[in-house]
């Protein structure tokens, strides 16, 4: 309300103030607020130097807007399988991955569980190629005590409805790199070489140039607003959804699913995700036919994802095939992701491991 009533609702003062407040959160030099979480990717992929001719390596086990950026950046993204456990990129398969085009690996912290980042880190360095941090998932992640997003040259978050953070639409991009940090900020707005508010503050009009051929790609003073108070209440949110994964992986233990691994030792889990493996051999229904009996039940529930060789658009325009990836293909026939979000009551947690027992149970095993 305060922003509204400021008269100012672009890109201003409160973006300005959620940038620096994001940049100690994550002990980042630099942040630079994005329209989304996809902006922030293809705008780093962009001031990485990729483009046309240029390879990238991305998991197979992701959204699809990890491979489209790469793509509108004009590179190429090459897939590597993931663990079968964890479902993040799986460093062997990155490094069989590299060729000589190679430039980039744009690991994914899948479901705020961090990758394994000193083995894609090491290949990096023996390679001479950047890391890009998609880290949508990963706003609380840690890795070896350092947050996820500051381990490569640049990382990138979602504030997107559905994420740990939501500002409705919006992203952030972190780095070392105080070049790159300001070249995104003038590519989120057409090249622009001032923002709006230097050109229409109290100081009077300032003339711009526009110095690259940018994108609309900014975020706004009312997201900004949303995500400031987010942050004020980030890690409860954290410790309740916590609450709620350890009490899943309790429930649910003698299911005939599969259920996330604990924890790794030296990191932090975001738990943005509490996905399960509805194996139909071992539980005896399909993971299409679970969602089915669970919304049947009124259980909201989703995928988180499909592999992306399993979409018509990558397998005609780019050749990839699911066996190329079959863990990833494997996962992405049975995961299935159940409601995890701080504004869950304990009764609500009960009615959703209800649902699931009785879906297994008389259903399925």
């Amino acid at each position: 309300m305060a922003t509204l009533r400021s008269g100012w609702i672009g890109t201003g003062p409160r973006t300005a103030r959620f940038e620096e407040r994001f940049a100690e959160l994550k002990g980042s030099p630099h942040a630079v607020a994005v329209s989304s979480g996809t902006a922030a990717l293809h705008l780093s992929c962009l001031v990485a130097g990729l483009g046309r001719g240029d390879e990238v390596i991305v998991p197979a086990m992701t959204f699809c807007a990890t491979a489209n950026a790469v793509l509108h950046a004009g590179a190429l993204p090459v897939l590597a399988d993931c663990e079968a456990a964890s479902g993040n990129v799986d460093p062997e398969a990155v490094e069989r991955a590299i060729t000589p085009r190679t430039r980039a690996i744009l690991p994914v912290h899948l479901a705020g569980r961090p990758c394994e980042m000193d083995a894609i880190l090491d290949l990096a360095r023996r390679h001479g190629l950047k890391v890009i941090e998609d880290a949508a998932h990963a706003i609380e992640t840690e890795y070896r005590g350092r947050p996820a997003g500051t381990l490569g040259d640049l990382g990138c978050f979602s504030f997107y409805v559905t994420k740990n953070l939501i500002t409705g639409e919006g992203g952030m991009v972190v780095t070392d790199d105080g070049e790159a940090a300001a070249r995104i900020k003038i590519m989120a707005l057409h090249g622009l070489s001032a923002d709006a508010w230097q050109r229409y503050s109290d100081e009077g009009y300032k003339h711009y140039l526009v110095t690259e051929c940018g994108f609309k790609s900014n975020l706004t003073d009312l997201q900004a607003a949303l995500g400031l108070h987010q942050l004020e209440r980030l890690e409860q949110s954290w410790e309740r959804r916590r609450a709620i994964w350890e009490h899943y992986q309790q429930a649910l233990a003698d299911l005939p699913l599969g259920r996330p691994p604990a924890p790794a030792a030296d990191t932090r889990h975001a738990f943005h995700l509490y996905p399960v493996l509805v194996d139909p051999d071992a539980a005896g229904l399909t993971r299409d036919r679970f969602i089915e009996a669970m919304t049947e039940r009124k259980i909201g529930v989703g995928v988180h994802f499909m592999a992306l060789p399993e979409h018509p658009y990558y397998r005609q325009h780019l050749g990839w095939k699911p066996e190329d990836t079959p863990t990833a293909t494997r996962i992405g026939r049975q995961t299935v992701s159940l409601p995890l979000s701080p504004g869950l009551s304990d009764e609500d947690v009960e009615d959703v491991i209800e649902a699931v027992r009785d879906v297994v149970h008389g259903e399925g095993r």
